[in-house]
């Protein structure tokens, strides 16, 4: 039986949740690893008719989850990942979380062991704003998608979207899907995942397999 969820409103879905929404297909089994208060997860419960599943360090998060009919636990994506079955899902999600992990090479390769495919998503710390800000300011960046002061943020390992390519070369990870998006919102036009990518991305979202 479908759980049912409050209808996300159009103004609270961000560009990647929509991008993450077009990869997974229809009644698929999801599970959202740091899933803060479900907008994705209820998005996609919406849009995609999953059977979702959530996942929250915070506490408050859970709570605000459940409220909208959402079945998430309280758990950390560090330590709690390897109590789930080997593909027990079509689609494990990190979304905007990874640069928050401790082991972020571990979280990964837990992925995509519990998932059939891992979607991932991270803010690009090689955005040309960023290496602007660090240039002409000598202060660690402060923006859209990094927008905490460095002594709050919950953000320990920061990644460029080449740093993170590496490391799916390095685990044998295949990227099946890989979608740059631009300060605007709008997704780069690019042939490539190199430099200009790198420079011009503030965001990235990647479809990953072994």
């Amino acid at each position: 039986m479908m759980i049912k969820t409050s209808r996300p409103r159009p103004q609270d879905i961000r560009v990647d949740f929509k991008l993450i929404a077009q990869m997974i297909k229809p009644g698929s089994r999801v599970l959202d690893v740091g899933c803060a208060s479900g907008t994705l997860l209820s998005y996609l419960v919406e849009t995609n008719n999953v059977d979702g599943r959530g996942i929250e360090l915070s506490q408050t998060g859970v709570n605000e989850c459940v409220a909208k009919g959402l079945s998430v636990i309280q758990g950390d994506a560090d330590k709690d990942l390897i109590d789930y079955p080997d593909r027990g899902f079509d689609y494990a999600i990190l979304s905007q979380t990874l640069q928050a992990t401790h082991r972020p090479k571990e979280v990964i390769e837990q992925l995509l062991r519990v998932g059939k495919k891992a979607i991932v998503s991270f803010p690009n710390f090689a955005h040309w704003r960023c290496r602007a800000y660090l240039a002409f300011k000598g202060r660690m960046p402060v923006t859209s998608s990094l927008d905490y002061d460095w002594y709050e943020t919950p953000n320990i390992h920061f990644c460029t979207l080449l740093d993170f390519t590496a490391l799916c070369a390095e685990l044998d990870i295949k990227i099946e899907k890989s979608v740059i998006i631009d300060a605007n919102g709008r997704v780069l036009k690019t042939q490539s995942l190199g430099k200009r990518a790198n420079f011009f991305g503030m965001q990235c979202v990647f479809q990953l397999s072994l």
